[in-house]
C-alpha cells in the first residue's frame, strides 16, 4: 500500500454532496486522456462523465452519469485537468460502483511533471459497492494542476465506474457523508436597502445592470414623464454614478437619451461590458426608430455617446414568447446568456447559452444549460459573476418564498450543462413578492435586485444587500490601465486579449474607451495570465499577472504599450519565462512565442534580431553568456516552427543595458527581459 494516509469514506450519500469549505476545493473540468471509452461527449458512461461534483445516484448501481472503460486490462487510466490550480492537500477519486481497481493516482503540476501519492499492488474487490478514496498528504512545492488514475480493472472482475475526482488544499472531506437540504439558503450581512430617492422613483425602477468595478447602475425606468417618449413610454435606461464608495452613496440618476432609448417601445440594458464601453440591450433597433423583439443590440460609447445600436446576430435565434426574454453578456466578451422560450427547452422560458465565433462579430446557435437549471416553468434573468462560474437567476419552477424566487449555481466544467444544484437565495432576498434581477459588482461584497417590498409609492424599487464572504462568488482581479503609443506615450484605439499562459486558451476580448484609451478586464483568480493590446500598424508589448493563489479581491493598474511597426522599433517579450538562472524556455512562454512565430510567417520579408539581458546580480560574464543562451533558446523555437535561421540573429548583453534600478527586486526583474528589434521590413 502506498505511503501516504489514506481514507476510506464509506457510506457517504454523493447525491447532496457539497464541496468541503476549502480555500481551493476543485473537481475535474477536463479530460486531457483516457485509455478507453464505451462512448463519447454527452453519452452515458463516457469519460466526461467523471467532470464536476460527484453525480451519479443511487450509489452502488451502475449509472450512466460515471464512466466506464471500454475493456477489462491492468492498466486502464484517465487523466483530468481542473479549472484551476492548487497546492494539494488531497485527492479525492469517487468510484460509484464495484471499487477496489485503482492501483496508481498522480498529480500533474503546471509544467505537466507527474508526481505519484498513492499506489496499490493488491487491486481487487472491496466488500463495500461503492467507495470515496480520499489521499491525504503533506503540501509540495509545486501546484496541482491535473490528475492521472490509474487501474487495474480486471481485478475487480467487472465493470467499475468512476464518478468524480478532486482535489483539495485542506485535508477535510470534499465530500459530505450526509445530505443536507439546503432550503434554508444563503446568509447575508444585512437585510436589504432600499438605493433611496436618487436612483429609485415613485415609478417602476427595474432590471439593474452593475459595471464591473461597481461604479455605475444602469437601470430601466417604466413610465416616467422625463423617458424619452413622456409618461406614455413603456420603458427607458435610466443610470446613476457610485457618489461615494465608502458609504455606498448614488448620484442623481439620469436617462441615458437616444439612440439607445426610443419614443415607444421599452428599452432595457441586458448588462455593460468591463470597462463600460459598450452596452448589450433587449430588442433589435430598425432603421425607422422602432424595434422588434427579434433579439439583442449592441452599442458602444463614443466620444460623443453612444452608437446607434445595432443587431446581434446569433445562430438560428428564435424566441416562441417574445414578450419575455432577457440576455446577459458575460465580462470576457465571449458567452452570452438568454432566457427564451425555444422548442427544444424544459418549458416556457429557459436559460440557454450562446458562444462568440471565431469572427468576433455572430454567436453560435443557443445551447440549453439542461435539466440542473432549467424546469418546466419560466426561468430568466440570469447573470454570470465575473468568475464565469457563478449563475444567479429566476425561476417559478423551484418552489420558494413566492411566484419566482432567485438561485445560484456554480458551473462545474466547460460543457455549460453541468452545474451544481441550485440553492434558494433565502428568506432575506426572496418574499411572497416579486423579486429578480440580481447583479453583483467584481468585488462581490453588494448585491443588487429588484423587489416590490417597501418601494417608494409602492412600486417596485431597485435595493442593495451585503453578502458574507462565503456566499460571494469567486476571488477576481480587476486590472485597468490605457494603451499607449510607446513612442509619443498617446492613447491608442484597441482591442484588449487576454489568455491563460499555462493552456494558450484565450479567456476573454475587450476594448479600449474611445475617450482616453483605458481599458478594464477581470481575470478569475486561480491562473496566470498574459494580457496584449492590438491594433493595426503596430506591434504588442504584453503584460503578465499571476493571480494563481490570490485570495481577495483586488484592483491593478497596468498601462499596455503599442510599438509602431517600423525598422529599428524594439519590442520586449515580456510574457517569456525562464527556470532561475537557467535558460530552458517555461511552458508559459508558448503563447507569446506562438504570436511571434504567427508574425515572422505573415510578414516573410521581416527580419529581427533577439536580444537578451540580465540583472546585476552575480558574474558579469555569466550574464552575459546566460543573456545569449536564452535568446538562443527562443531562436530554436522560432525556427523549430518553421522560420527560416537567416532572419533571425541574436546577442546577449547581460547586465550592461538596464531598464530599471537594480536596488531592489520589485524593479531589478524588470532587467531581466528578451527584447527582439527589427532590422528589416
Amino acid at each position: 500500500m502506498n505511503i501516504t494516509k489514506l481514507l476510506l469514506s464509506l457510506g457517504v450519500v454523493v447525491a447532496g454532496s457539497r464541496v468541503a469549505q476549502a480555500q481551493h476545493a476543485v473537481w475535474a473540468a477536463k479530460v486531457v486522456a483516457v485509455s478507453s471509452q464505451k462512448a463519447e461527449g454527452k453519452e452515458a458512461f463516457s469519460p466526461e462523465k467523471v467532470l464536476g461534483e460527484p453525480n451519479a445516484t443511487p450509489l452502488g448501481q451502475v449509472h450512466n452519469e460515471a464512466w466506464i472503460p471500454k475493456k477489462e486490462g491492468n492498466n486502464e487510466f484517465i487523466e483530468v485537468r481542473f479549472g484551476k490550480s492548487v497546492v494539494a492537500k488531497q485527492v479525492t477519486v469517487i468510484e460509484n460502483f464495484n471499487p477496489g481497481s485503482v492501483t496508481k493516482i498522480e498529480l500533474v503540476d503546471t509544467r505537466g511533471q507527474k508526481h505519484q501519492v498513492y499506489t496499490n499492488d493488491s487491486p481487487g474487490p472491496v466488500p463495500e459497492q461503492f467507495r470515496t478514496l480520499q489521499v491525504t498528504f503533506s503540501p509540495a512545492a509545486y501546484r496541482t494542476i491535473g490528475v492521472v488514475v490509474t487501474m487495474n480493472t480486471k481485478a475487480v472482475n467487472g465493470v467499475n465506474q468512476l464518478d468524480a475526482i478532486g482535489v483539495a488544499d485542506v485535508a477535510e472531506s470534499m465530500v459530505k457523508k450526509e445530505f443536507r437540504n439546503e432550503q434554508s439558503g444563503v446568509s447575508f450581512d444585512s437585510s436589504m436597502v432600499n438605493l433611496g430617492p436618487n436612483v429609485n422613483s415613485k415609478f417602476v425602477d427595474t432590471h439593474p445592470v452593475i459595471s464591473p468595478d461597481g461604479r455605475t447602475l444602469f437601470f430601466a425606468r417604466q413610465e416616467n414623464p422625463q423617458n424619452v417618449g413622456g409618461a406614455k413610454d413603456v420603458q427607458d435606461v435610466w443610470y446613476s454614478n457610485l457618489t461615494n464608495a465608502e458609504k455606498k452613496q448614488w448620484g442623481t440618476a439620469k436617462n441615458i437619451g437616444s439612440p439607445i432609448n426610443t419614443p415607444r417601445d421599452p428599452n432595457g440594458v441586458a448588462s455593460v461590458s468591463a470597462n463600460g464601453q459598450q452596452l448589450l440591450l433587449i430588442g433589435v433597433y430598425l432603421p425607422d426608430g422602432s424595434m422588434e423583439p427579434k433579439g439583442p443590440s449592441l452599442s458602444r460609447r463614443t466620444a460623443t455617446g453612444w452608437t446607434k445600436p445595432e443587431k446581434v446576430e446569433i445562430e438560428d435565434y428564435y424566441n416562441d414568447d417574445p414578450e419575455n426574454v432577457d440576455f446577459f453578456l458575460a465580462t470576457s466578451g465571449k458567452v452570452m446568456l438568454m432566457a427564451v422560450d425555444r422548442k427544444d427547452g424544459k418549458g416556457q422560458q429557459d436559460i440557454y447559452v450562446s458562444f462568440l465565433k471565431t469572427d468576433g462579430k455572430s454567436w453560435t446557435k443557443p445551447r440549453n444549460l439542461g435539466g440542473t437549471i432549467n424546469t418546466n416553468k419560466a426561468e430568466f434573468s440570469p447573470f454570470l459573476a465575473t468568475d464565469g462560474k457563478t449563475l444567479y437567476f429566476a425561476s417559478e419552477g423551484r418552489g420558494g418564498y413566492g411566484k419566482s424566487d432567485l438561485f445560484y449555481s456554480k458551473r462545474l466544467d466547460e460543457s455549460w450543462t453541468n452545474w451544481s444544484t441550485p440553492r434558494n437565495l433565502g428568506p432575506s432576498v426572496n418574499s411572497p413578492d416579486f423579486d429578480a434581477y440580481y447583479t453583483v459588482s467584481a468585488a462581490g461584497e453588494d448585491a443588487y435586485l429588484v423587489s416590490d417590498r417597501n418601494g417608494i409609492g409602492g412600486s417596485k424599487d431597485i435595493f442593495r444587500i451585503s453578502l458574507k464572504p462565503t456566499f460571494r462568488p469567486e476571488i477576481v482581479t480587476l486590472v485597468r490601465g490605457k494603451v499607449l503609443d510607446a513612442s509619443s506615450k498617446k492613447p491608442v484605439a484597441a482591442t484588449i486579449r487576454y489568455e491563460n499562459l499555462l493552456t494558450g486558451e484565450e479567456i476573454g476580448v475587450a476594448e479600449t474607451s474611445p475617450i482616453d484609451g483605458s481599458y478594464t478586464i477581470v481575470l478569475p483568480s486561480g491562473a496566470h495570465y498574459g494580457y496584449r493590446a492590438e491594433a493595426k500598424d503596430y506591434l504588442a508589448e504584453s503584460d503578465n499577472l499571476d493571480v494563481t493563489d490570490r485570495q481577495k479581491y483586488s484592483e491593478i493598474n497596468q498601462d499596455l504599450y503599442l510599438v509602431p511597426f517600423a525598422v529599428g522599433q524594439s519590442i520586449k517579450l515580456n510574457n517569456i519565462f525562464f527556470a532561475q538562472s537557467k535558460y530552458y524556455l517555461r511552458e508559459n512562454s508558448y503563447p507569446e512565442l506562438l504570436r511571434l512565430v504567427k508574425i515572422l510567417k505573415d510578414y516573410p520579408q521581416v527580419e529581427i534580431k533577439l536580444e537578451g539581458h540580465t540583472d546585476n546580480q552575480g558574474d558579469p560574464q555569466l550574464n552575459v553568456k546566460l543573456s545569449l543562451d536564452r535568446v538562443n533558446e527562443v531562436k530554436k523555437y522560432l525556427v523549430q516552427k518553421g522560420i527560416a535561421s537567416s532572419r533571425i540573429t541574436t546577442e546577449g548583453y547581460g547586465g550592461s543595458k538596464p531598464v530599471a534600478s537594480n536596488e531592489q527586486e520589485e524593479t531589478r526583474k524588470l532587467n531581466r527581459r528578451v527584447e527582439f528589434r527589427i532590422t528589416k521590413k
